[in-house]
């Protein structure tokens, strides 16, 4: 192998999985013309065309299909090498590409990642806000942010958020007009806010549990979001009934602007884990981990 034919064939791996050249060029820190040369060069001196090309799109032929293939575990072992070596230097450097939701991005990460920017010049981190589930290894990320229920078993997960506490809540002026529910049934005659599943086009049940038993009711209600921020302003405006975070309507419940109803169904659940897949992980994510690593202290 020729100097030059490992990043050449890298840089065709990476236009070959993001399927598209600005979005590759941009990646690998090229402009799209100066890849598109290197791609044309490697064809060229393989004899054989790797990617389909036209005005639209870009895609790997059979033949680049089957390179690519072949070439995938032979870059990862060599950017597993390329890690191993970074734990030599005096401080982690790279980049973490890492997929989250909305409500771990704003209570996890808003509060704590930028100390780990500062205090890691050399660890850039690109954060991808989506609720819906997301495949790390196809996606190209290094790690994720979710619920801990919501994790595959084949996955390595770090709790990085304390348990949560979902509750029922609404002002005591909606109570007055709609009265309060007694049982999660009594729910479905109230005005509720519901939660829209991107990914899947559903509305988000409402699940109830009291030991063994458990209550999942489908709410109706003026209004639909896929928004925590929205939600939480109707609810405050004494719009509708609304399930929130318990420790961020806390101090409302305290002072009495909200009222919590039905809490003996109101269980805690696993807060959120960063998980990732079980092998070799970088020094820059390893960091990020020792950033965002939960302590109840």
């Amino acid at each position: 192998m020729k100097r030059g034919d490992l990043d050449d064939l890298a840089a065709f791996a990476t236009v070959a999985k993001a399927r598209s050249f600005t979005r590759a060029a941009a990646e690998l820190g090229l402009s799209p013309s100066a890849l598109s040369h290197v791609i044309r060069s490697l064809e060229e001196r393989l004899g054989v065309q790797l990617l389909a090309r036209t005005t639209r799109s870009v895609a790997p032929t059979a033949a680049g299909e089957r390179l690519l293939r072949s070439l995938e575990p032979a870059l990862a072992e060599v950017a597993d090498g390329l890690a191993a070596l970074a734990d030599w230097r005096g401080s982690p450097s790279g980049i973490v590409r890492l997929t989250t939701f909305a409500y771990a991005a704003r209570t996890i990460l808003a509060p704590r990642l930028p100390r780990f920017l500062l205090e890691h010049p050399d660890v850039s981190v690109e954060v991808i806000v989506d609720d819906r589930p997301v495949d790390l290894v196809a996606s190209g990320f290094d790690a994720g942010i979710r619920l801990g229920e919501a994790i595959h078993a084949d996955m390595v997960a770090v709790r990085v958020g304390p348990e949560l506490r979902g509750v029922v809540v609404a002002t005591p002026e909606y109570f007055e007009r709609h009265g309060k529910p007694e049982t999660p049934r009594d729910v479905e005659a109230h005005v509720c806010v519901n939660f829209r599943l991107v990914g899947g086009g559903g509305l988000l049940p409402w699940t109830f549990q009291r030991e063994d038993a458990q209550v999942t009711i489908r709410a109706s209600g003026q209004l639909i979001v896929n928004d925590g921020t929205l939600a939480a302003a109707a609810i405050r405006a004494g719009a509708a009934l609304g399930y929130l975070m318990e420790h961020d309507v806390a101090e409302e419940i305290a002072d009495g602007r909200l009222v919590q109803v039905l809490d003996e169904w109101s269980p805690r659940f696993p807060g959120c884990h960063l998980y990732y897949p079980n092998r070799q992980i970088t020094p820059a994510l390893r960091a990020l981990i020792g950033a965002l690593r939960w302590s109840a202290d």
